[in-house]
């Protein structure tokens, strides 16, 4: 339901930021996402608490914009190593909630882990005050005074001075529009990545989410669940008695986590070495090769191992699929292109459970292979890819 909401609100945050602003519609996020998720620790009913989460959902469609924020404040040269770099701290958020179920969850309940997981989203929204708006934005939308203040200020903070002259940009009027996507020149681009990122969602939560099923239902080295491990999710008088994790399963959750960020100087240097595009196909067809090993019997030490490099491989084309649109699509429409590549990338993460929880139950292999096939069809696209934007300059329009 987080993902629906993500979904329906994806669109229109982008489109909604490319007319009227970045800062703005991920400032609203996080404010939105932040008394949602509190509203959903009070939820007196299943039905209230699936509606609250959708509108968490919402929310976190704003905050995703922070990265074309991000972005579009990087120079060229800097944008393989910086953007990359965010991984370390998705994963120290990944961390913290794990953390957060070991200490809080057995002790004081799921309501309390939600209340206490907004506190880094409340302390985040009084640090706003130092977010600029994206100058590149103020230049397209014609506030060229607003974003030459903003570039003053840049230069101060690094003891520098702007070049000579004045800064001269006409305002482009068609900001927005879904006719740049889908024009000549981005049309192969927007419908190959629409793919792209609901095989990077697909694959990321379908890594994450297989990898807690193989712990609480005891399926490491089970080809074909009997009787025994479907019956953890059977229900009785309208409840699922689930099984809860013990602590060596949240500590094997906590390392496969850190398998997100270990791999980051290999991103960086693929990224460098490689460009986006042929990044992008050696991530998905590795990721296809480990999905299928996770399903080979090893010890708990083995799994943790394959756990730890899927996790790696998943969050490493996330990131790069992050990157690559934010570099392709212009100004005028790059804040669009992002919400239409998440709302799609959110389809993934919706069908992702459906597979990595409940066919897991009827067949471990029959389980695994979907993302697999996914990852291969994907890589084989990516051949298609027409732009290259390793070293590009970001367009300002179309």
């Amino acid at each position: 339901m987080v993902f629906f909401g993500f979904m329906v609100c994806g669109v229109l945050t982008g489109y909604i930021a490319d007319r009227y602003g970045r800062w703005k519609v991920v400032f609203g996020g996080y404010v939105w996402s932040s008394y949602f998720s509190l509203l959903t620790s009070f939820a007196p009913t299943y039905g209230w608490f699936i509606f609250l989460r959708s509108m968490v959902g919402c929310g976190v469609a704003g905050v995703s914009q922070g990265f074309v924020l991000k972005t579009e404040f990087i120079p060229a040269k800097y944008r393989a190593y910086l953007l990359p770099l965010g991984t370390i701290f998705w994963m120290t958020g990944s961390m913290l909630i794990i953390l957060l179920g070991m200490l809080v969850v057995p002790t004081m309940g799921w309501r309390w882990m939600i209340r206490l997981s907004i506190t880094p989203s409340i302390i985040l929204i009084f640090l706003f005050k130092f977010i600029p708006e994206s100058a590149r934005y103020n230049v397209s939308a014609g506030k060229v005074d607003d974003a030459v203040k903003t570039l003053q200020w840049i230069a101060k903070m690094n003891r520098a001075s702007l070049p000579p002259g004045r800064l001269v940009e006409p305002a482009l009027k068609e900001r927005g529009s879904w006719r740049i996507l889908l024009s000549s020149s981005f049309r192969r681009t927007s419908l190959l990545l629409w793919y792209s990122w609901f095989v990077a969602s697909f694959a990321y939560y379908g890594s994450v989410l297989s990898s807690s099923e193989l712990l609480e239902k005891n399926l490491l080295c089970v080809m074909n669940a009997d009787e025994e491990h479907q019956v953890k999710h059977r229900h009785e008088s309208g409840r699922c008695y689930c099984i809860p994790f013990g602590k060596s399963d949240y500590q094997t959750l906590l390392i496969s986590s850190l398998g997100e960020v270990a791999l980051v100087p290999l991103n960086i240097v693929l990224l460098n070495v490689f460009g986006r595009k042929k990044t992008l196909v050696v991530l998905q067809l590795l990721t296809a090769v480990l999905f299928m090993m996770v399903n080979i019997c090893t010890t708990m030490f083995g799994f943790t191992v394959l756990l730890f490099l899927l996790r790696s491989l998943v969050s490493m084309n996330f990131n790069v699929v992050y990157i690559y649109t934010a570099e392709v699509y212009p100004t005028v429409a790059r804040s669009l292109g992002m919400g239409f590549c998440t709302s799609f990338s959110r389809i993934g993460g919706m069908i992702a459970p459906f597979i990595a929880q409940v066919l897991m139950s009827q067949s471990v292999i029959q389980a695994l292979t979907p993302f697999a096939v996914a990852c291969v069809i994907c890589a084989l696209g990516n051949f298609l890819l027409p732009i290259e934007t390793r070293g590009r300059a970001l367009l300002q329009n179309s």
